[in-house]
């Protein structure tokens, strides 16, 4: 039977139950627990009150056994004809896979000890037009997994896991943070520049101003602004857009937690960020090791640190004082990709992107990037041609970035133009810079990449599988 077959038997079932005064879509049901509760503190006896999707019907002449699930998990149903209201049968003769119900009833056990509940009164909350996919083995093409996520909930425990632990993973940051003294905070998606950040926006026009405007790259700028302001100590969880690739680690649309402590920097930005990614992993393993794509990962701190500088020194021969074309020179003497006019980030990205694939799966801090690379960082007093600015990498990944933030209004001002230079499509803030002609406290800054985080901890190898609706290309 195909779909459109399928479909009218289950619109000529809402009129059928219309016809004996049901309605196929119902109003407000009084639930009590869920059912991962009722199985928890299973009474055999006790009256329960439950709704949910059904996912099975077993059928044994004028009884049957149903699946129920919710969020929760899953508990048997059973019907029988004398045992519950002509109208509840009305409304179990016309259920399928599928369907939405509310169920009042009574626990037992049957012979072989499944936990049931014995069904006095059925309520149809919902009718399900199309069908589930098959059973045992849900939606296999992975196309329409992500186009129609709320079918790939629905057949999938394991993909419904996936996203309650990535909202376990928020929560704890969140507590952790809050817990020492950080302020969650909002700034604005819609910028009037862009920066923040290197990026191509998305760009937008705002009719009653009749102004172009940016979806933002990052929030880094204003978050900052805030430090000026006197918050010494801010967060945020926020949502940023990049108008370039997608990959298995990229979504034009992705999820940073960005976090800003006055009279901190970089060193303690580290011990932060050990603190969150060991908490996690403690909190969702009871240890400091996961497994990740088949490989383990031990996150027991101290964290290695590497010289990035030293590193692109020993495998490239690039040097922080070198030009573009140097670059380009030493990148094509290691038979590494160059294509077209590339600024001297870009060339560096590939060089990082390189890096990324050779690292081992534990946590590594690199250190010493070029201060030509991070104009919103602070210099080393012993070696201004270097940041004191790190990049974790874990799994094969870029997870965090972070900088002890650059206060200085004057040399903030010759950099970011010098930066300019190179990014044709950058404008200068200068609201920004009249912000910390105000005096904004040395500081830490720190931005760690949720998505990838939550593919970390889920092992996942997609960042489109942590995500509940990833940009896609459209339907032909």
């Amino acid at each position: 039977m195909d779909l459109d077959e399928i479909r009218q038997q289950r619109v000529q079932k809402i009129k059928d139950l219309s016809g004996k005064g049901i309605a196929a879509f119902g109003r407000r049901f009084a639930k009590g627990r869920n059912v991962g509760q009722i199985l928890q503190t299973f009474k055999e006896g006790e009256e329960v009150s439950l709704a949910g999707r059904i996912i099975a019907n077993r059928l044994h002449g004028k009884a049957a056994f149903l699946d129920l699930e919710d969020w929760s998990g899953k508990i048997q149903i059973y019907v029988k004809q004398d045992l519950i209201s002509a109208n509840s049968w009305e409304i179990f003769s016309l259920l399928d896979i599928g369907d939405i119900v509310g169920v009042k009833g009574e626990l037992f056990k049957t012979r072989t000890g499944e936990p049931t509940v014995k069904a006095v009164e059925l309520t149809m909350l919902s009718k399900s037009l199309r069908p589930l996919p098959e059973k045992w083995h849900g939606l296999k093409d992975v196309e329409i997994r992500y186009r129609q996520r709320y079918v790939d909930l629905i057949s999938s425990k394991e993909v419904r896991n996936i996203f309650k632990t990535r909202s376990r993973i928020i929560s704890f940051i969140r507590g952790l943070l809050d817990g020492k003294g950080f302020l969650e905070v909002e700034t604005p998606m819609l910028h009037p520049i862009p920066g923040g950040a290197r990026g191509k926006p998305f760009k937008s026009l705002h009719n009653e101003y009749d102004t172009e405007v940016f979806l933002r790259i990052a929030p880094e700028l204003y978050l900052k602004r805030l430090l000026v302001g006197g918050l010494e100590k801010v967060y945020e969880i926020n949502r940023s857009f990049r108008n370039e690739g997608v990959s298995t680690k990229h979504n034009p649309e992705f999820t940073m937690l960005e976090v800003y402590e006055g009279y901190a920097d970089y060193e303690g930005m580290m011990v932060l960020t050990e603190e969150i990614v060991s908490g996690l992993a403690k909190e969702l393993f009871g240890s400091f090791k996961f497994n990740y794509q088949g490989k383990e990962i031990d996150v027991t701190a101290p964290w290695q640190r590497k010289s990035f500088a030293e590193v692109v020194k020993q495998k490239f021969d690039i040097s922080p004082e070198d030009d573009t074309q140097a670059i380009i020179q030493k990148l094509a003497a290691k038979h590494l990709k160059v294509e077209g006019k590339l600024s001297r980030s870009s060339l560096m990205k590939i060089v990082e992107d390189h890096l990324e694939e050779e690292q081992s799966f534990n946590p590594v801090f690199f250190v010493d990037y070029f201060s030509s690379l991070s104009p919103l960082a602070k210099k080393k007093p012993d070696s201004p041609l270097l940041a004191e600015r790190f990049e974790l990498f874990m799994g094969g990944m870029e997870i965090a970035n972070a900088y002890s933030e650059l206060n200085d209004p004057i040399e903030q001002k010759k950099r970011l133009e010098d930066d300019l230079k190179d990014n044709k499509e950058g404008t200068l803030d200068e609201d920004f810079i009249t912000a910390l002609e105000y005096g904004m406290p040395p500081a830490g800054g720190l931005g760690i990449g949720i998505d990838r985080l939550v593919m970390l901890l889920t092992d996942m190898p997609s960042i489109r599988e942590v995500i509940f609706f990833p940009l896609l290309r459209p339907e032909k």
